[in-house]
C-alpha cells in the first residue's frame, strides 16, 4: 500500500507547489456589478439569482436588471446565473481583473445545465462531470408526495428505498445500499447505525434544498462506505446582504392522516448570517386494499435547526446545530401484552404507536469553515453526532440501547488555476464509540478510527474534460467483549456463571480508491462521458460482531470476524443530449464487487429454519457479485408545445454472485426494472392572481422481480405492478409579489393493492388478518402543500 500513499502525497505536492508560487496572504477584497438582459428582447431582466457558490455569496438583479456583491475575494470563482424559464449560466470570473460584467440569458424549454460540487474538486457543469450525477431541484422534492426525504428522492432514475412502513426509508443506489451509499448534510456524513435493516436517515425533509446524487465510487473526499455513490444533502445558499426571508409549510395526506409542518427564518445583514427552522410530522396507522389498516405503523416525528455565520471577503465560517426525534411503531410484532392485564386494542387513527416501538434521538454539531489563501482555498469541516437509538417492548421499558457518538474531520485545499486546472488534495476521517445502554444486544460496543488521504483534479480542454483522483484509508475498530451471567445481565468474565455473549477483536482494514474519466462536448447538444473507478468499504460492526435478536428485523443476526473488506471495479458510459426541445441521457455500468458482504438465512440439519428466540438465524456471508444494467431519461417539449412535458426514466439493475449454486445466483435486496412516464404541463400565467402552474399525470410502472435471492427461502418473487400518479399547483399572486405556493397530488390513485420488492414488511410473515404473507405497500394518498413565504430587508 506504500506506493500509493506516495502517489497521493505527490499529487498533493504538486499543487501545493503552484500554490505556494503565489503570495500565501489573503489578497484583499474586491467587488463585481453588472446586469442581465434577456438575448433576444434585450429587455432588462428583474429577480434573476447571480450566486457564487464557492463563497456562498450572491444578488439579485433589481427591476432593472443591475446587481451589485461586495466583500469578495480577489480570486478565480465561479459564478451561476439563473432565472426560471431560461437557460442557466456558470462561468469562471477572475475577481482580480473583473469588476463589472453583463449577462445575456436565452429562453429555455429543457435542459441539462446544474452545476455540481459532489465528489468534484471545485464547481463543475453537470453533463461536464465523468461520473453520472443527478440533482434534484427544489421544486420537484415540493411537487411530488413523500413521507420523508429518501421517499421523496426514490423516483430518481437508479434510485430506490427498502421501506419499513411509511416512516423509515433506506437509500439504495444500483443494488446497493446499507454502509455502501454515504449521505452528507451540512458538509458532514451521516452517522446513525445504518447498518440496521429497519434504520432510516436522520434527516428533515423541509430543510433540504436541493439533492445531488452521485452514482458509484467515483467520490474520493469521503472514503470508506462510498461504494454505491454519494447522496448529498444541501441547504438553501445564503441570502443576499440585507435580506430578511422566511416560510411557512404545511402538508397533509390522506392516507395515513400526515400532518407535517416546517416554520423557516433567515437573514443576512453586512455578512453576518443565520438560518433557523422548527418542523414536525405526525402520521397514524397507513392502510391499503388487501391488510385495511397496517398495525401500529404509525410514526412522530419532530426536528429543528439553527445556523450562524460569517461571510467575509476572506471566505467563510458557519456553524450548524441540529437535532432530530423520531418515534416509530414495529409492524408485525404486536402481541406484547401485560401480566394479568387485558390487551387493549389500538386505535389505528392514533398518532402514537404502541409497543414495540423505537426511539431514536439525533444530535448534531457541524463547523464549515473555508479561507482564500493565494490562488487557492483551504476548507475545513469539524462534526460531532450522537445517535441513540432504543427499541422499546413495552411504553416504559426499552430493550436495545445504542448510543453512538461519531467526530468527523475533513480538511482540504482547492486551487483553481488560470490553464483551466481545478484540484483538491486533503485528508478527512471519523472517530467513533459506540456503547450499548440496554438490556438487550445485539452488537458489541466499539471504537473506530479511520483516516484517510487524497488528491483529485480536473483539467478542461476546450470541449475535452480530465478527472482522475486517488484515495488511501485505513480504518482501525476494537470491538468490547460482553459477558452476561443467568439472570442476561452483564457481568465480569471471572463470575462462575458467566457466559461470553461477545467476544473482543480487534481488526484494521486498509483500502484504495481510484477514479480516472473523460466527458467530450460532441457538439453544443451532445456529449459523451466514460469513467473508471475503485471502491473500497471496510465491514460494519453488524457484520462483524452481531449475535442477538433484532426485534424490529424480526430474526436473530450472526456476525462473522472474518469477512474482509469488499473492492470494486466499475466502468460507466453516458451519452447525453442537451437540445431546445430534448433533453436525454443514456448510462450504462458494469460493478465487479470483490468480498461481497450479505446475510444469508440458515438451516437445520433437517433443512428447515434454524430458529433462535423464535425467529429465524441469519448469518453474514462474503463472495464475490456482478451488478450491471443502466438509467434512461427523456424529457421532451414537442414544438410548438413548449409548454408541455413528456417525460420517461427507465432504470434497470442485475446483481449475481460468483460460483454459486442456482438459487444462490440472484443477489438479496436487488430492486425491480422501474419506467416511469409523466406528462406535464406548464402554464406560467392563468390570471393575475395564479401563475407558474402546473398539471401532471404519470404511470409507474414496476416489472415482476423473479431474480432474487432464493436460497433458504430468503426472498421470495415479487409480482409486476403499475401506479397512476397525478399533480397539480399554482403561486398565488398580487401585485408581482408571491404570497403563497400549493402543491396537491395524489399517488396510487386506482389504490393498488402491491408489494414493493425492497418493501421489508413483506417478509414478516405470515399475516393471520389477511392469510397472505407480510403487509403490502401503502394505497391511495391525496396530499396537500401551503407554502406561505415571508420577505423583508435591512435598511443599510
Amino acid at each position: 500500500m506504500k506506493h500509493y500513499i506516495i502517489s497521493a502525497i505527490a499529487i498533493i505536492s504538486f499543487f501545493a507547489q503552484n500554490a505556494l508560487a503565489f503570495p500565501i496572504e489573503n489578497t484583499g477584497k474586491t467587488s463585481i456589478s453588472g446586469s442581465v438582459i434577456d438575448s433576444k428582447t434585450k429587455e432588462p431582466l428583474p429577480a434573476v439569482t447571480i450566486y457564487f457558490p464557492e463563497i456562498k455569496s450572491g444578488a439579485l438583479t433589481d427591476d432593472d436588471g443591475n446587481f451589485s456583491i461586495q466583500n469578495l475575494p480577489m480570486s478565480r470563482l465561479t459564478v451561476q446565473v439563473s432565472l426560471i424559464g431560461y437557460e442557466a449560466i456558470s462561468k469562471v470570473v477572475d475577481l482580480k481583473s473583473t469588476n463589472s460584467i453583463k449577462f445575456e440569458l436565452s429562453e429555455s424549454i429543457t435542459e441539462i445545465s446544474e452545476i455540481v460540487i459532489t465528489g468534484q474538486p471545485g464547481v463543475i457543469e453537470q453533463k461536464r462531470t465523468p461520473a453520472p450525477i443527478s440533482v434534484v431541484p427544489k421544486t420537484e422534492l415540493l411537487e411530488n408526495t413523500s413521507t420523508n426525504i429518501i421517499d421523496a428522492l426514490a423516483k430518481q432514475p437508479g434510485v430506490s428505498q427498502i421501506t419499513t412502513g411509511a416512516g423509515i426509508s433506506k437509500p439504495v443506489i444500483r443494488g446497493l445500499g446499507y454502509n455502501r451509499v454515504v449521505v452528507v448534510n451540512d458538509g458532514i456524513r451521516q452517522e446513525g447505525q445504518q447498518w440496521g435493516d429497519e434504520h432510516g436517515i436522520e434527516i428533515d425533509e423541509y430543510g433540504v434544498n436541493h439533492v445531488e446524487i452521485l452514482k458509484g465510487p467515483a467520490s474520493l473526499a469521503f472514503g470508506s462506505d462510498a461504494m454505491a455513490g454519494v447522496i448529498n444533502m444541501i441547504s438553501a445558499p445564503t441570502l443576499p446582504d440585507g435580506s430578511l426571508q422566511g416560510n411557512v409549510i404545511t402538508n397533509y395526506q390522506s392516507n395515513n392522516g400526515l400532518f407535517g409542518y416546517s416554520a423557516n427564518l433567515s437573514g443576512n445583514n453586512k455578512g453576518f448570517i443565520w438560518d433557523a427552522r422548527i418542523s414536525g410530522k405526525r402520521a397514524h396507522d397507513y392502510q391499503n386494499s388487501i391488510d385495511n389498516w397496517v398495525a401500529n405503523s404509525a410514526f412522530r416525528e419532530n426536528a429543528a435547526s439553527a445556523l450562524l455565520g460569517l461571510n467575509r471577503s476572506w471566505g467563510y465560517s458557519h456553524l450548524t446545530l441540529s437535532l432530530y426525534s423520531l418515534k416509530p411503531g414495529i409492524v408485525g410484532d404486536n402481541d406484547e401484552e401485560g401480566e394479568g392485564e387485558t390487551e387493549e386494542i389500538r386505535n389505528s387513527k392514533s398518532y402514537q404507536p404502541s409497543a414495540p416501538f423505537q426511539k431514536i434521538n439525533h444530535y448534531k454539531v457541524a463547523w464549515n469553515s473555508k479561507v482564500f489563501v493565494g490562488q487557492g482555498n483551504i476548507q475545513t469541516t469539524v462534526g460531532f453526532l450522537q445517535n441513540n437509538r432504543k427499541e422499546f417492548e413495552s411504553v416504559d421499558e426499552y430493550g436495545l440501547y445504542f448510543k453512538l457518538n461519531t467526530l468527523s474531520y475533513d480538511a482540504k485545499y482547492n486551487l483553481s488555476t488560470a490553464s483551466n486546472w481545478t484540484m483538491t488534495g486533503g485528508i478527512g476521517g471519523m472517530w467513533q464509540q459506540s456503547k450499548n445502554e440496554g438490556s438487550e444486544f445485539l452488537v458489541p460496543a466499539y471504537t473506530l478510527f479511520d483516516a484517510g488521504i487524497f488528491a483529485i483534479a480536473h483539467k478542461q480542454i476546450g470541449q475535452l474534460d480530465l478527472s482522475g483522483g486517488l484515495r488511501f484509508d485505513r480504518r482501525h475498530i476494537d470491538s468490547k467483549p460482553l459477558y452476561l451471567n443467568a439472570n442476561e445481565t452483564p457481568t465480569t468474565a471471572t463470575a462462575t456463571d458467566a457466559m461470553e455473549r461477545f467476544a473482543d477483536f480487534s481488526d484494521s482494514f486498509n483500502g484504495v480508491s481510484a477514479s480516472l474519466g473523460t466527458s467530450y462536448q460532441i457538439s453544443k447538444s451532445l456529449y459523451t462521458k466514460l469513467n473508471i473507478s475503485r471502491g473500497f468499504r471496510a465491514p460494519n460492526i453488524a457484520e462483524l460482531g452481531s449475535n442477538g435478536v433484532h426485534e424490529g428485523t424480526a430474526r436473530y443476526e450472526i456476525g462473522n470476524t472474518e469477512l474482509k473488506p469488499e473492492s470494486s471495479l466499475q466502468f460507466d458510459w453516458g451519452l447525453g443530449l442537451d437540445a431546445k426541445h430534448v433533453s436525454a441521457e443514456l448510462n450504462l455500468y458494469h460493478n465487479h464487487v470483490n468480498h461481497y458482504i450479505y446475510s444469508q438465512k440458515l438451516q437445520n440439519t433437517a433443512g428447515v429454519d434454524s430458529l433462535i428466540d423464535e425467529v429465524p438465524v441469519f448469518k453474514f456471508v462474503g463472495g464475490d457479485a456482478n451488478l450491471y444494467g443502466g438509467e434512461f431519461f427523456i424529457d421532451v417539449h414537442p414544438h410548438p408545445l413548449d409548454f408541455l412535458h413528456f417525460e420517461n426514466t427507465f432504470s434497470y439493475t442485475r446483481g449475481k454472485l460468483s460460483y454459486q449454486s442456482a438459487e444462490s445466483t440472484d443477489l438479496p435486496m436487488i430492486p425491480a426494472a422501474r419506467w416511469l412516464s409523466q406528462i406535464k404541463i406548464d402554464i406560467k400565467k392563468i390570471n393575475r392572481w395564479m401563475e407558474n402552474g402546473w398539471l401532471s399525470f404519470g404511470v409507474d410502472h414496476n416489472w415482476k422481480q423473479d431474480h432474487f435471492y432464493a436460497a433458504y427461502n430468503t426472498e421470495t418473487a415479487t409480482p409486476s405492478y403499475t401506479l397512476l400518479n397525478t399533480g397539480v399547483g399554482t403561486d398565488i399572486t398580487c401585485k408581482r409579489r408571491k404570497w403563497a405556493s400549493i402543491y396537491i397530488s395524489c399517488n396510487n390513485l386506482t389504490n393498488k393493492a402491491y408489494q414493493n420488492h425492497l418493501n421489508r414488511l413483506k417478509y414478516t410473515g405470515l399475516n393471520e388478518e389477511t392469510g397472505r404473507e407480510g403487509y403490502f405497500n401503502m394505497g391511495r394518498n391525496f396530499s396537500v402543500k401551503l407554502i406561505v413565504p415571508l420577505v423583508a430587508s435591512f435598511k443599510n
